[in-house]
C-alpha cells in the first residue's frame, strides 16, 4: 500500500492514505521527500513550498489561497488556506470529448423491476400517502397506523423490543445494571398485497405560511413524487385552505403526465366534514387503490431505464479518492448502456462550474447551468450563508478544509459523461444521460430532490457514516474506507475500502457497484429500507439555502 495519493500530475497536495510520522522519508516518487510533520491518515501533504497569497491545488483546480508561506512536507491545517475558487463563464466554454467505458456484458443487462404505461420502469411498487399542507400530518399518522399493522408491512422494531423487556425487567424488581437486551428475529405478517411493496407516509412542513413561490414548487415535487415510477398509486390530503392547492398540484402533474392514469386518490377535508369521515373516505379509497396496484408484476426491464440518484454525505478524505469516483465509474457505464444519472449539490459543485461548463452537451444547457449556480449563490449570501460555509465540522476534522477542496471530490459521483440535461429543483428528467440538479448540500433535502425528479435508485457515498434514506428511492449506502463498513454494518450496503488498500481499482469497484445497484433495483433490500429510514424534507428555497 503506498503512503500517499497525488491525484493529479499538476496538484500541491497529496492525500495521506495511512498515518505517516514526522521526519518519515516518502517511497518513490515521492523520494526525496521528507514530512516536516505528523501526518494523520486522510489529511493533506504539501509537495511544495507555496507563499502566502498563492493558490493551492487539488485534482487539477485550485482549491483554496495559502494563508501564510506553506513548507514542503508540511500537513496542510485549517488555519492554513481559505477557500478560493477558479472563475467560470458559459463564455469560455471549450469543445468536450467523452470517451464511454466498454460497457461489456452491462451491454445487455437486465433488472427485475415494475413496467409503466408510459414506457418507464420501477424498481419499487409503492402507493403514496401525503398532504398537500402541515395540517394533514396527523391525519396522515392515523392512515399510517392503521395500514401498516393491519396489512403487514409493520415489524417490532428492536427499539420497541428493548423498551418492552425493560418494562418487564422493572416491574419483575429488576435494576438497570443487571438489565440484559435479548433480540428477537421479527418477520412481517404475510402481506395481503404481496406485489405492493410498501406504503409510504409523506409528511412535510409546508403548503402554507411560507412563500407563494414554495407553495408551487411543492406543488411540483408531490406531483414528480406520484408520476415517479416506483410509485403505483397515491392518497392526497388537503385542508382546503392552503397555499400549496389541489388545483396547483394537478396542474404540476398535468404538466409532467398528460396521459396519466395510476390510481389517484384527492381528498379535501374541509369538505369531507368531520375528521372521521375523511379518514373512511381515505382508508376505503386507498385500499381499493391498492388491490389495483397489487395486479402489476416484475418482468424484466434493461438498464437503460434506471436513473440513479448520486449522493455524499457525511464525507471524509478519502470521499474523493475511493467511493466517489467508484460511483462515477457506475455512473458512466451506466449512461453508455443508455440510463440516466443525477448529480446533485449544487454547493458542492463550487471551483469546478467550468469544467461542468465544458461537458454540458449544448451552450444552452451551459448557460442554464450557468445561471443556476450565479442564482443559488447569491441567494446565499443573501442569508448569510455563502457556499464557502458548506463543509461540516466532520468534514474539515476529516482534511475537507475548503468547499472547493470538497466540491472537486464529490463532483467525481457523476464520472466523465458528457452533461445532457440541467434541472432546476423539482424539475423532470426528461432525457437520458447524466443531468446536474439543483439541490442544496443538506443531505435530505438533496436526496428528496432527487427522487422528486425521478431517480429510481439512489446511491449514497459516506466517510464517517450517515443513516438515511428515502420514501421511494432506495438509497444503497457505499463506505469510503473499509473500518466503516465494519464499524457501521446495519448501515452500509457496500465498501470502498479495497481502492485505498490497493486492492481494487476504481474501474473494477465501480463495475462490482454497477452489479450491486442492479440487484437493488430487481428488489433486493437495501439497509436503509430494512431500518425504515424513509426521511422527506422538501426545499423551502425561500427560508433554507
Amino acid at each position: 500500500m503506498p503512503q500517499v495519493l497525488h491525484i493529479h500530475p499538476n496538484d500541491d497536495l497529496a492525500v495521506a492514505l495511512k498515518p505517516l510520522a514526522a521526519g518519515e522519508v516518502l517511497s518513490a516518487p515521492f523520494a526525496d521527500l521528507q514530512t516536516i510533520d505528523a501526518i494523520p491518515q486522510k489529511q493533506k501533504l504539501l509537495l511544495r513550498t507555496i507563499a502566502a497569497g498563492e493558490m493551492i491545488t487539488m485534482y487539477g483546480v485550485p482549491v483554496g489561497e495559502a494563508l501564510r508561506t506553506l513548507k514542503r512536507g508540511e500537513l496542510l491545517q485549517k488555519n492554513d488556506i481559505r477557500h478560493a475558487s477558479a472563475s467560470f463563464s458559459t463564455n469560455a466554454k471549450k469543445s468536450y470529448q467523452w470517451y464511454p467505458p466498454a460497457t461489456g456484458h452491462f451491454a445487455q443487462a437486465t433488472f427485475n423491476g415494475y413496467p409503466r404505461n408510459d414506457g418507464k420502469a420501477g424498481t419499487r411498487n409503492y402507493w403514496l400517502v401525503l398532504p398537500l399542507v402541515f395540517c394533514e400530518n396527523q391525519n396522515v399518522d392515523t392512515l399510517k397506523g392503521a395500514f401498516e399493522k393491519a396489512l403487514g408491512y409493520a415489524t417490532e422494531s428492536s427499539a420497541e423490543q428493548r423498551v418492552k423487556q425493560l418494562l418487564q425487567h422493572q416491574l419483575s424488581g429488576g435494576s438497570p445494571e443487571d438489565f440484559v437486551f435479548a433480540p428477537a428475529q421479527t418477520t412481517a405478517a404475510q402481506r395481503p398485497f404481496a406485489r405492493v411493496d410498501g406504503i409510504r407516509f409523506l409528511t412535510h412542513n409546508g403548503g402554507c405560511g411560507g412563500s407563494r413561490e414554495d407553495a408551487r414548487t411543492l406543488c411540483k415535487l408531490l406531483a414528480g413524487y406520484i408520476n415517479h415510477p416506483n410509485v403505483g398509486g397515491a392518497t392526497v390530503l388537503s385542508l382546503g385552505c392552503q397555499n400549496a392547492t389541489i388545483t396547483w398540484l394537478k396542474e404540476a402533474l398535468h404538466d409532467i403526465a398528460p396521459d396519466f392514469d395510476k390510481p389517484l386518490v384527492v381528498l379535501e377535508q374541509q369538505q369531507a366534514g368531520s375528521n372521521e369521515a375523511l379518514l373512511q373516505q381515505a382508508i376505503d379509497q386507498t385500499f381499493w387503490g391498492l388491490a389495483t396496484i397489487n395486479k402489476t408484476e416484475r418482468s424484466a426491464q434493461p438498464i437503460s431505464k434506471l436513473v440513479l440518484g448520486l449522493k455524499c454525505g457525511g464525507s471524509d478524505g478519502f470521499s474523493g479518492i475511493s467511493a466517489n469516483p467508484a460511483l462515477g465509474h457506475a455512473s458512466d457505464l451506466l449512461v453508455a448502456c443508455g440510463g440516466s444519472s443525477i448529480l446533485a449539490e449544487f454547493p458542492e459543485l463550487c471551483g469546478v462550474e467550468q469544467s461542468l461548463i465544458d461537458r454540458c452537451a449544448t451552450k444552452e444547457l451551459a448557460a442554464k447551468f450557468e445561471s443556476l449556480m450565479r442564482d443559488y449563490a447569491a441567494l446565499s449570501e443573501q442569508f448569510g450563508n455563502p457556499f464557502h460555509m458548506n463543509p461540516s465540522e466532520g468534514n474539515i476534522r476529516d482534511g475537507l478544509l475548503t468547499d472547493a477542496m470538497k466540491s472537486a471530490g464529490a463532483a467525481r459521483k457523476g464520472g466523465s459523461a458528457s452533461v445532457s440535461g440541467v434541472l432546476n429543483y423539482a424539475e423532470q428528467i426528461s432525457t437520458p444521460g447524466l443531468q446536474l440538479l439543483c439541490t442544496p448540500g443538506n443531505d435530505v433535502e438533496a436526496t428528496t430532490g432527487i427522487a422528486g425528479s425521478g431517480a429510481t435508485v439512489t446511491v449514497f457515498t459516506t466517510g464517517l457514516g450517515t443513516p438515511t434514506g428515502n420514501p421511494v428511492s432506495p438509497m444503497v449506502k457505499i463506505s469510503t474506507n473499509t473500518e466503516l463498513f465494519h464499524r457501521m454494518p446495519d448501515v452500509i450496503d457496500f465498501d470502498c475500502g479495497a481502492i485505498i488498500a490497493g486492492t481494487q481499482t476504481i474501474e473494477q469497484c465501480g463495475s462490482a457497484l454497477l452489479e450491486q445497484i442492479i440487484r437493488t433495483a430487481s428488489g433486493e433490500e437495501t439497509r436503509a429500507e430494512h431500518l425504515q429510514q424513509n426521511d422527506f424534507i422538501p426545499w423551502r428555497k425561500s427560508i433554507s439555502v
